[in-house]
């Protein structure tokens, strides 16, 4: 009998050697075998790059428009701050508040409004579109408080203040970020349509002037004067015909003329600024002369160089509102003409700034908010200057962001926080490739 043959055993196939993986060498010496084996130092280096990435999204490098207006807009609050203080004292030593105590309640603001500016900043475009008809809304109805109800009360003849609760503010500075938002919603809905005056007039000059009609019959003409600019500065930074804009400007003209010459108040500015009875060289100085005559001459002792921060005579109760509409004569005594220079440049740097911004947007809704925005704050600082200068008549308007006063802080510091907004979510969207971190498994 034969054997069966036996089977073939089996082919031994040598295994293939394994490279090992590279390992970064560590500048720290060499690395123990308990890093090696534990596995919660692997999790924590896993957790540490996580953590990297997320921080490196939050603090995302901004634009330089960004940093621009954002820079200039903190200079001007502390240097707001620091003439206040200056500008201040006196008065509120007088008020039984302390030397402090003007400065302290706009310190207080100023801690408000910058952290909500920057919050506010962090808002996409489309919160604005939802928002806009509710804020201006809101804002109408109390100016409706202050000129129809006993909430209103009159300061320097202007019937502009709400109080509730022991809480006053001024509506009107509420009416005019709200134009800002509702300006460029409504223009950007339209901006196929602005060729027919239909579809300016009715929305614009029918809700906006509607609003600003509110604010007139109170009587604050300055404050009017500022909001009447805003709506014809959206208008023309969106592209509305010149032509199409000349009839409402006329109309406009006319309204101002006659609340002017149906105000004694208005009438006795207007004279004193034309320089009826504020030339004569002896005689008691008359009151409606006596605040611009002061605020001149504040400027003229300051010369070149100032007299020095902290040593205003015109603040030792010569020259009224020394702190709010006249701060910028203040800043000519003190600082001087240097002084006065550096305040005009960093407003420069502000149109500039807004400017760039403008210029980079890619929606209208971007555009004509940026712009009426930079209408509203260039235009309110050209007029301020101007008054403390003698080229304009007192219209009572504070200089944005230095002159002291909390509803005017923070809804500038509002509007800002929109501009800044769009910084972030308008800006044209780019492909981007991001490489892996690490190796893939």
């Amino acid at each position: 009998m034969k054997t069966p043959p036996r089977p073939p055993a089996p082919r031994q196939v040598a295994p293939k050697p394994v490279a090992p993986k590279p390992v970064a060498p560590h500048t720290t010496g060499p690395r123990s075998v308990d890093s090696v084996a534990d596995p919660s130092a692997e999790a924590g280096a896993g957790a540490g790059s996580a953590t990297r990435i997320h921080f490196g999204r939050v603090f995302k490098v901004e634009s330089t428009s960004y940093f621009l207006l954002l820079g200039t807009t903190l200079f001007l609050v502390v240097f707001g701050l620091i003439m206040v203080l200056s500008s201040s004292s006196v008065d509120s030593y007088l008020e039984n508040t302390g030397f402090f105590g003007t400065v302290l309640r706009q310190g207080g603001f100023a801690l408000i409004g910058v952290p909500l500016m920057l919050m506010i900043s962090h808002l996409p475009l489309k919160f604005w579109q939802r928002v806009a008809w509710p804020m201006l809304i809101v804002a109408c109805l109390m100016q409706a408080l202050v000129v129809f109800t006993p909430l209103g009360y009159e300061v320097a003849g202007n019937t502009n203040w709400l109080s509730i609760a022991g809480v006053q503010f001024q509506p009107s500075e509420a009416i005019k970020l709200a134009l800002v938002v509702w300006l460029g919603v409504i223009l950007s809905q339209k901006q196929n349509k602005l060729d027919d005056w239909r579809h300016v007039y009715i929305p614009v000059f029918g809700v906006g002037g509607g609003a600003v009609m509110l604010v007139l019959i109170g009587g604050d003409l300055g404050t009017v004067m500022i909001m009447a600019g805003i709506l014809f500065g959206a208008l023309f930074f969106a592209g509305v015909r010149l032509r199409m804009l000349a009839v409402p400007l006329a109309v406009g003209a006319v309204l101002a003329l006659l609340m002017a010459v149906t105000s004694s108040n208005r009438m006795t500015r207007i004279l004193s600024f034309m320089g009826a009875g504020c030339d004569e060289l002896d005689g008691p100085i008359s009151a409606a002369c006596w605040q611009p005559l002061h605020g001149t001459w504040a400027l003229a002792s300051g010369g070149v160089f100032g007299v020095g921060l902290g040593n205003s005579k015109a603040k030792w109760s010569w020259l009224p509102a020394a702190d709010n509409d006249y701060i910028f004569a203040i800043i000519g005594e003190e600082l001087g003409l240097i002084g006065a220079i550096v305040v005009l440049f960093m407003f420069i740097l502000l149109a500039v700034a807004f400017l760039r911004i403008m210029r980079t947007s890619t929606s209208m809704q971007a555009r004509v908010s940026t712009a009426a925005v930079l209408v509203w704050l260039i235009g309110q600082a050209f007029v301020n200057i101007g008054v403390v200068l003698g080229v304009f008549p007192v219209l009572g308007v504070p200089l944005p962001l230095v002159s002291a006063g909390g509803t005017a802080l923070l809804t500038t510091l509002g509007a800002i926080g929109i501009v800044l907004s769009f910084t972030r979510g308008d800006r044209p969207t780019t492909a981007r490739r991001t490489a892996p971190s690490g190796d893939d498994e």
